[in-house]
């Protein structure tokens, strides 16, 4: 629910920054996002609440540039492509996670598991895709942001899990690289995509105030992403995505006075909202979602001679 309230909080003011008052830097606006939630982490930190921890700088390196290539890819297949495409793209995020949990964390999916994620897509497809037009380049950018977001987002559940790492700590780390790259690069690839100067636009009291309050529910949305698929893992975190992209087309409707909702979209919204539901509690029963351990002939030798030293110890007792 956290991360729900906030990325929907963060939709809704940021679509009020660029759609009403023009600012079109989103680039730029993640790197202060981050550097908000830098902030955040070392006062955090101050207070004692986060712990010292350790991330080699290589493993560091690789996360920050899958994600900012994320971040730059979804703005460049959005400027390439027709939005119907775009949404197809980000669609195409969930099978991209499955095969990465598949081949490097051995996960196995029970057959309503995978029904599931594919009524949820089908779904969202139904009420989001409209025009699709695709050209080449605008498909190697959306390859490039599918996989690099893929990458991004299981790469969160591998570092937690490898280093022991707490979402505050994971941020702790990454938010500070994220934050100088973005700052830096930002406003070069902001006036490539729009062809505008970041440092002169009008920043008028409205405009800074709605960039303030972007900045401070984007130390939630960025904590929330972590704890998500920290706790759970990418895959689940993908699909309660698409719980917010209907959450965000349902308040559109009600403040806009229900404008461009037909049976046609209120159909693919109740397919996805049964698919949520059923991949909730498919991927929560015994063999819906786990992990398979292979054990060598050596480990199972050593592990049946450690167990039986603990026999003879607890005899001897």
């Amino acid at each position: 629910m956290f991360n729900v309230v906030t990325s929907v909080g963060i939709i809704m003011v940021n679509k009020a920054l660029m759609a009403t008052h023009g600012f079109s830097f989103a680039t730029t606006l993640t790197g202060l996002h981050f550097a908000t939630t830098t902030l955040m982490t070392l006062v955090m930190k101050w207070l004692g609440y986060i712990q010292p921890s350790y991330l080699p700088l290589p493993e560091l390196v690789k996360f920050a540039f899958f994600a900012n290539l994320s971040i730059v890819g979804m703005n460049v297949s959005l400027m390439w492509n027709s939005v119907g495409f775009y949404q197809i793209a980000k669609l195409c995020i969930i099978p991209v996670l499955c095969i990465l949990e598949i081949l490097f964390d051995k996960v196995r999916y029970s057959r309503d598991t995978k029904l599931s994620i594919v009524l949820v897509l089908v779904g969202v497809a139904v009420c989001t895709v409209t025009d699709v037009s695709v050209n080449s380049q605008g498909l190697l950018a959306a390859v490039i942001a599918v996989w690099s977001t893929a990458l991004q987002q299981h790469y969160v559940h591998h570092l937690q899990r490898k280093y022991s790492l707490g979402s505050f700590n994971l941020l702790g780390h990454t938010a500070p690289a994220q934050a100088a790259s973005l700052l830096v690069l930002g406003p070069f690839v902001d006036f490539w995509l729009t062809n505008k100067r970041v440092d002169t636009f009008n920043y008028t009291s409205i405009v800074t105030f709605f960039i303030v309050l972007s900045c401070i529910i984007a130390v939630g949305t960025n904590l929330s992403q972590f704890i998500c698929i920290g706790r759970f893992t990418a895959v689940s975190f993908q699909v309660l995505g698409h719980m917010k992209t209907i959450l965000v087309l349902t308040l559109g409707f009600l403040f806009f006075r229900k404008e461009g909702l037909n049976f046609h979209v209120a159909l693919g919204m109740l397919l996805a909202v049964i698919g949520m539901i059923w991949y909730g509690n498919a991927s929560s029963k015994p063999g819906g979602k786990e992990r398979q351990v292979y054990s060598t002939p050596s480990e199972k030798i050593q592990k049946h001679g450690i167990l039986s030293s603990q026999s003879e110890l607890d005899q001897k007792v």
